[in-house]
């Protein structure tokens, strides 16, 4: 979907409702701590700014890497954002060091293991640039050497006022995707832009993708297999999981189309399916916690969390690692996620069965509550009518009927799957 749609989509939480109300198996305890964010002292240490390099590759002076344009920059940098890479001057990931120049050496596709921030210019393969001429693909250079340089790929303005871009880095908490202050945070030594030498405009910008509105399907749990409704009332079948697994489903990687996959109670693992068939793991959670998804750092691809019931909180994964807890809800609550407000990430919520209300968090804290379906019915979100923002609706066992409720305040209803299914919602297949 494009990246836009990408950050509106409503992302869909319906699992949550059957291992509420299905008693499925619990995860057990989650010792490591991922859960808990680190102090602010201890990301400051490693959240900004460079962090040693590794030595450069030894390409020949004065040559130029290949020709590649914007767009495979931004996409190739986007690829490594939520992969779990640890800095190092010496590890390698495809073949690129897992510091911040083998990263940009990366996006820009120069030869591995990758250059250092004293070389992009001396050797030939990048050129100083004045601010007014940034693009996406372009790059704020430090070019001091070691730990003193820093180089970060820039993806765009924030706003016409070029006082802060979205900037693609790693640094030594690993990769991030997020809004920096022009030229970079203070303290951190002189930033310059810069661009490679062989970078070239799209010849066409990249058409915008209409992704349509969103669609229903179920997971079947007899068979291990989704059972994904398209636009045009046609199935796409995907196997994925095994016994005891609950459904889930985001836009892992992306791209245009949102993708399925599972939440492993008996080892608190989300098993993430990709476009390309690929597998994402990520171990996260502890014995009782739910799983949910969405996109809640505003970035290109969704995220998951996890909602415990114990204490009421959601914890929320981020691109890079870290985690946002939110306290919401109270006993017998069943989570939910969506872009409510249209904003540029997602949003938590909560249905009430006892009132049958959902309650929907807003970006600013405010809540929004809308009543809606009736005793026994398993709430469910996603863009249903491909507005600006998410929407909400259920789906009721007992008929095997989505009831999705649009912008409008007017329900479609969709039947679809048999008795024993879970539902899921996502765009299966994103137009354009």
């Amino acid at each position: 979907m494009s990246t836009q749609h990408a950050l509106n989509r409503a992302l869909a939480g319906t699992a949550v409702a059957l291992l509420l109300t299905g008693g499925l198996a619990a995860a057990p305890a989650f010792a490591s701590g991922d859960d808990v964010p680190p102090s602010a002292a201890a990301i400051a240490a490693i959240d900004k700014g460079g962090a040693g390099q590794g030595a450069p590759a030894e390409f020949s002076t004065f040559a130029v890497g290949p020709q590649i344009t914007r767009t495979e920059v931004i996409n190739r940098a986007a690829n490594w954002v939520g992969r779990g890479l640890q800095y190092s001057w010496t590890n390698t990931y495809q073949g690129y060091r897992t510091d911040c120049s083998g990263y940009v050496s990366m996006a820009w596709k120069l030869g591995t293991p990758g250059l250092d921030t004293t070389s992009f210019v001396p050797r030939g393969y990048a050129s100083w640039i004045s601010k007014d001429a940034l693009k996406p693909g372009d790059a704020l250079l430090n070019d001091a050497a070691g730990a003193s340089g820093h180089i970060v790929l820039f993806a765009g303005w924030t706003d016409a006022s070029k006082s802060a871009y979205r900037g693609y880095e790693f640094t030594g908490s690993g990769v991030h995707y997020r809004t920096i202050p022009y030229p970079y945070y203070s303290g951190y030594g002189t930033f310059r832009p810069v661009r490679n030498n062989s970078i070239v405009d799209d010849v066409t910008p990249p058409a915008p993708v209409d992704p349509g509105p969103d669609n229903v399907g179920i997971y079947r749990p007899s068979t291990s297999e989704f059972h994904l409704r398209k636009d045009d009332g046609s199935l796409l079948k995907i196997k994925w999981g095994t016994t005891g697994d609950i459904p889930v489903s985001g836009n892992w990687d992306g791209g245009h189309l949102e993708n399925v996959g599972i939440y492993r109670p008996s080892t608190s693992t989300f098993h993430l399916r990709k476009d390309d068939g690929g597998l994402i793991e990520l171990k996260y959670g502890t014995t009782g916690d739910i799983p949910i998804s969405g996109d809640w750092d505003g970035g290109h691809a969704g995220n998951v969390g996890i909602y415990r019931p114990s204490t009421n909180e959601f914890h929320l994964r981020m691109d890079d690692g870290k985690t946002r807890v939110i306290k919401y809800g109270t006993t017998g609550d069943i989570p939910i996620t969506g872009n409510w407000d249209g904003g540029h990430a997602s949003n938590i919520g909560i249905y009430r069965p006892s009132t049958n209300e959902f309650h929907l968090r807003m970006d600013d804290g405010k809540t929004r509550v809308i009543k809606y379906g009736t005793t026994g019915d398993k709430p469910v979100s996603a863009n249903w009518d491909g507005g600006h923002a998410g929407n909400i609706g259920i789906y009721r066992p007992s008929t095997n009927e989505f009831h999705l409720r649009m912008d409008d305040g007017k329900t479609r209803v969709i039947k679809w799957g048999t008795t024993g299914d879970i539902p899921v919602a996502g765009n299966w297949d994103a137009r354009g």
